[in-house]
């Protein structure tokens, strides 16, 4: 089908604007989810005008990271094109790798006098400690003859590791146990293969350690989503489209790097993603627009945190519509349903407002109301290609 796709591809004037409010599927709490419990009432009255369904991120029953999930919602099958999260948290704060590259993203975590870890995020410190503690390890570790070793600071508790100079593996375990009251795993092999890359991370992981015992709240680290830098198809080479990124986390920014967008700096807030996406309105076919605090509100378990910050971009809603682009699509890579604390694996809903689009009748935009809508139910990358076709920019497909 990417060949066919491809094939079909055309050229147009539309606009696109998807708009992508991490995490924002959940369960009920207290018998309704956050997006039923919000006050709304811009996103309910676009779903009136507008076709609605449910995207299943990667397959039933199969719980997405963020990677995998924004990889489905531009059209990119998850499955084939995965890849871990340490490239995408290089390209996010535009570390240049190479080919051969290894990276792995870092989380700073504190653990107690017996090495089980206390906090997997080390208190969430703040980006000025994430960038003494790198610079302290870069100072003291003693490295692993003929590697370079990169540490950089990300955002927060986040952190990236890159090693260059040899043949690496990413077939890696993650060292996260993902609980507390545990100790950090091993970086295990995988494969026989990987086995030199393995004992190369856990010397590092060691002298790691001892540089940071002093540390009361990033004392360890956890590490997480290796892999290898490899290029990908980019938006214009697949779907003829200059495309826009407006986010402002790292990670995003590395997703959309790796796709070929083009990456706004900057942005550090809601009001400042909007008013960029007005400025730059002109200058590109196809903007995403990112809401990070859906997903972590979700992730900390507030279920009231969650819903405000849906009603804060709700607020948004009217200075979208307001440009009038030809399609606008508001999702979710995936649901993070704040009595989980955590992502799952629950379908998100969908709502794309087109000249073409079939207005199913559904009243609001939540899960409940959108299982009724005209898309129906299909996977996140399958509606990709839906959304190009009400965008005109997809040919008839045969004679």
């Amino acid at each position: 089908m990417e060949e066919v796709i491809q094939s079909l591809i055309q050229p147009a004037d539309s606009k696109i604007v998807m708009l992508v409010m991490d995490g924002v599927g959940g369960i009920p709490n207290n018998g309704k989810t956050e997006l039923q419990a919000a006050d709304k009432p811009h996103l309910d009255k676009l779903a009136q005008k507008a076709e609605t369904g449910m995207l299943t991120p990667i397959y039933p029953g199969i719980t997405p990271g963020s990677g995998p999930g924004h990889f489905g919602l531009f059209g990119y099958d998850p499955i084939k094109y995965n890849i871990g999260r340490g490239v995408l948290s290089a390209l996010g704060i535009n570390f240049p790798l190479q080919s051969g590259d290894l990276a792995a993203r870092i989380n700073f975590c504190t653990v107690d006098t017996e090495g089980k870890v206390t906090d997997r995020r080390a208190g969430r410190i703040s980006n000025e400690e994430c960038s003494r503690i790198c610079d302290k390890i870069n100072d003291n570790i003693e490295g692993v003859p003929g590697v370079e070793i990169f540490l950089r600071p990300v955002k927060e508790h986040r952190a990236l590791l890159v090693l260059r100079g040899k043949p690496f593996c990413e077939k890696i375990r993650e060292t996260d146990p993902q609980k507390t009251g545990v100790p950090p795993l091993k970086p295990e092999a995988l494969i026989d293969d990987a086995r030199p890359t393995s004992q190369m991370l856990e010397k590092i992981i060691s002298q790691v350690k001892t540089v940071l015992q002093d540390e009361p709240q990033a004392n360890m680290i956890l590490l997480r989503g290796f892999a290898e830098y490899r290029r990908f198809p980019g938006f214009f080479e697949r779907y003829g489209l200059k495309a826009q990124a407006l986010a402002s986390y790292p990670m995003y920014k590395g997703i959309s790097r790796l796709l070929g967008m083009e990456v706004l700096e900057g942005l550090g807030s809601l009001e400042e993603e909007f008013n960029a996406l007005k400025e730059n309105f002109d200058r590109y076919d196809f903007f995403f627009v990112h809401v990070k605090y859906t997903d972590s509100s979700g992730e900390d378990g507030d279920f009231h945190k969650k819903v405000k910050m849906i009603e804060k971009v709700d607020a948004f809603i009217p200075q979208i519509e307001a440009l009038k682009p030809d399609v606008l699509v508001v999702s979710a890579d995936h649901s993070t349903p704040s009595p989980m604390a955590r992502h799952s694996w629950h379908p998100v809903p969908v709502l794309m407002k087109s000249p073409y689009a079939r207005v199913d009748g559904v009243k609001a935009f939540d899960e409940e109301s959108c299982l009724r809508g005209s898309i129906g139910q299909m996977l996140s990358y399958q509606f990709f290609t839906y959304m190009l076709a009400n965008a005109d920019r997809l040919q008839k497909y045969g004679a």
